[in-house]
């Protein structure tokens, strides 16, 4: 298997769920507001022998260009759009399902931003984050998932053609899920916003951002402890995008 990170570049987030880029070089996190948070937006393509993988699809924004930048990130890698099959999407928070659809700013519309792929979501999840709105969730943004016609809905823990698997974990929100492709005795896995960051993985960190802080922590150390030989995604960690787990 091949594993690109996409990275979308490094942000600050506060209690506002607004994401603020952030440059090492230049700017100073105390100078932010009170308990912001540092992080990178990093979604990742895992590439199989049947598969071009799509692990969560960034914030949605347009590059200088005009250009959707996680497709942007797709080309420079020598992926076309087209050529995605899978999006496996964590949940449906704006940092990790921004990119999901394309905003056609004339009919104020989304359309599928990979539409030869099938997206992969939690049933509940999708009802939550319609529900629920913003700030954590975008309304428009959530509109391409109604008539989207390659949607599958997840119900629970599962797996997709054999080589996929999925669990419903619920820590970092409540319909939260997780994925472990397989291929050729490999394994990587993706926790999303429950194993965002190799620190957390080392050590008791409950996070008050998460719906279950207590449930999250636990599984993390669950996945540490059985994932030796694992290769951990890192979506939200500015110096790890992946790691083999040895």
């Amino acid at each position: 298997m091949k594993i690109i990170p996409l990275s979308e570049g490094t942000f600050t987030i506060d209690q506002t769920k607004r994401f603020i880029p952030f440059d090492t070089e230049k700017h100073v996190l105390s100078n932010r507001p009170s308990g912001s948070l540092l992080v990178e937006i990093q979604p990742f393509v895992v590439i199989t022998e049947q598969d071009v993988i799509l692990l969560d699809t960034g914030l949605g924004f347009n590059n200088k260009d005009g250009n959707l930048q996680i497709h942007q990130n797709l080309i420079d890698n020598d992926i076309n759009p087209l050529d995605v099959t899978k999006v496996l999407l964590s949940h449906l928070h704006k940092d990790h399902a921004g990119g999901a659809g394309i905003e056609n700013q004339l009919q104020h519309q989304y359309h599928v931003s990979f539409p030869n792929a099938s997206y992969y979501v939690q049933k509940k999840e999708l009802e939550y984050a319609i529900e629920k709105g913003a700030p954590s969730f975008v309304p428009a943004e959530l509109e391409v998932f109604r008539n989207m016609e390659k949607l599958v809905l997840l119900d629970g823990d599962g797996d997709i053609e054999g080589s996929i698997r999925y669990a419903l974990s619920g820590g970092h929100s409540p319909f939260h899920q997780v994925f472990w492709i397989e291929e050729a005795g490999e394994t990587v896995f993706f926790g999303g916003d429950e194993a965002p960051q190799l620190h957390q993985m080392k050590s008791r960190f409950i996070a008050k951002y998460d719906h279950d802080g207590k449930r999250a922590m636990e599984l993390r150390q669950k996945w540490w402890q059985e994932g030796k030989g694992w290769t951990f995604l890192f979506y939200h960690d500015i110096k790890t995008p992946y790691l083999k787990h040895s």
